[in-house]
């Protein structure tokens, strides 16, 4: 198997920001690629590629309220985990877990931009990020976490027989998860996660000559790990392989960026990498997903996202996520044209209230900006990473505020009269000028940008707060626009990397 890795270099990640649990196939000469997305609907981003390296969202694969269960009052860090996309028999499969749902689920699609079908649903599947192989006679096999397995039917979800651990995984490691299983070249590769997902992340692999074992486990385990060592990407691990069009193999995998100083803080959540991967005795060797890579041999084919969205289009373009549903009556463009209209769905301004819509933060740096019209109740900017931490820019009560939520402590940081009108709210993320012992990973500020471009800082806060380290759970940050009372109109919002 050849190494036909070029010099010329490319960045990681991938896919940016709160993009976790990547899994990939590649269908002739495109490639597409599907995550995690927990709380949020609609649920799974899919992506499509010509090079590996740059993405476009074309949607998300459980996009309608029949597909996607998530109760209101389910936890952050609850809801979609770990899904594989394959291509088999001219379909493509996303087999996933809900946990906050229908547990284990099945959806095809001859267009991954969809329309998904309705799920399939798997009771009989074990445990959560489940996997999905056909060996040579058509037999679909489904591996779970535990790296455990069954025989299914996928048309029907049927399993037969009992689920049989095929592997223990690697001595003294924990947590086998996130099975993938693959037939290359003489032998069937089962390639699992281990140590967690946060620094001891790993992965390693096995193979045997039959799809249900037994596996014998590479003599160089984990193949891919970066515990232990310093370098900017960590907790690396949760990979799927796939091979290119000259016959190089790649892997994707999540990892995440600390920032500043020990013991680091990562706010943008799990993100998407790259990595080379090479053959070496039958066993895959696995480069390191250096923040600058060298690129795939063939043409890179730039992709870019929109920066500002004017709401003139119904639905919300794919990259717009809302907290656990998005009905009509709480969420739309078609109220007031040109507009989104939030409604919350009491007036209490309580948390379980709020109805939110974002998009993720992609960028150690960047500015969002928003114009809004509260007239008809209260409502601002916010970067959330849960329920109970979160900052945000908000207009209520003839006064502009800027709000920190921080676990069970709720503090107004700086306030002034708001204007008459629409009101232009802004945040800005960018690194602390202050680099010593105890730094945070940046610093937040909120405030009010006039319309001749004056920005007018209410308060300002390190970032840790809004962090993984710091909260907790599996997302990452989410930057969006909120209605905490009443309604709340947005004329448009803007996304841009700065510096």
């Amino acid at each position: 198997m050849p190494d036909q890795h070029q010099a010329t270099a490319v960045s990681n990640p991938i896919i940016p920001g709160f993009h976790p649990d990547p899994t990939v196939c590649r269908v002739g000469d495109d490639y597409y690629l599907a995550c995690s997305s927990f709380e949020y609907f609609p649920g799974v981003p899919i992506f499509h590629s010509r090079d590996l390296v740059h993405w476009t969202q074309i949607g998300n694969v459980l996009d309608r309220p029949e597909q996607l269960v998530l109760p209101l009052d389910s936890p952050s860090s609850a809801g979609v985990y770990a899904p594989t996309l394959r291509y088999h028999d001219g379909r493509f499969h996303l087999i996933v877990t809900n946990v906050s749902g229908h547990g284990n689920l099945l959806v095809t699609a001859t267009d991954p931009a969809g329309p998904w079908s309705d799920p399939i649903l798997l009771p009989d599947v074990p445990r959560i990020d489940p996997d999905l192989a056909w060996d040579e006679d058509g037999t679909c096999w489904c591996t779970s976490a535990g790296v455990q397995q069954v025989q299914l039917d996928p048309a029907t979800g049927k399993v037969i027989g009992e689920p049989r651990r095929i592997w223990s995984g690697s001595p003294g490691s924990s947590y086998p998860e996130a099975p993938h299983l693959y037939h290359i070249g003489d032998y069937w590769y089962l390639l699992i996660a281990e140590g967690g997902t946060e620094r001891g992340h790993s992965a390693s692999i096995a193979r045997g000559t039959s799809p249900n074992g037994p596996f014998e486990p590479c003599p160089h385990n984990p193949i891919l790990t970066h515990r232990g060592i310093q370098h900017p990407v960590q907790n690396t691990g949760h990979a799927d392989l796939v091979q290119g069009p000259d016959g190089s193999w790649w892997l994707v995998l999540l990892g995440v960026r600390p920032q500043g100083s020990t013991p680091g803080w990562h706010g943008l959540g799990r993100e998407t990498f790259l990595a080379p991967v090479t053959w070496v005795d039958g066993w895959p060797v696995v480069g390191s997903p250096d923040l600058a890579l060298p690129a795939p041999n063939w043409p890179l084919q730039p992709a870019t996202a929109p920066a500002r969205d004017d709401f003139d289009a119904e639905p919300l373009a794919p990259q717009w996520i809302s907290l656990r549903d998005r009905p009509a009556e709480l969420i739309t463009t078609r109220e007031r044209p040109g507009w989104l209209t939030l409604r919350a769905r009491g007036a209490s301004m309580d948390e379980k209230d709020v109805v939110f819509v974002g998009r993720r933060q992609q960028h150690l740096t960047c500015r969002s900006r928003a114009l809004l019209d509260p007239a008809e109740g209260a409502g601002g900017l916010a970067v959330r990473l849960d329920e109970r931490h979160h900052y945000e820019v908000e207009v209520t009560d003839g006064e502009v505020r800027a709000v920190a939520r921080v676990g069970g402590l709720r503090s107004v940081l700086g306030s002034r009269p708001a204007p008459d009108g629409p009101v232009m709210l802004r945040v800005d993320i960018a690194p602390p000028q202050d680099l010593g012992l105890g730094t945070g990973p940046d610093l937040v500020t909120l405030g009010v940008e006039e319309p001749d471009g004056t920005f007018t800082a209410l308060g300002a806060l390190d970032g840790r707060y809004v962090s993984t380290e710091v909260a907790g759970g599996f997302t990452g940050r989410v930057i969006g626009v909120y209605a905490a009372a009443g309604t709340v109109h947005v004329d448009w919002f803007d996304y841009e990397q700065i510096g």
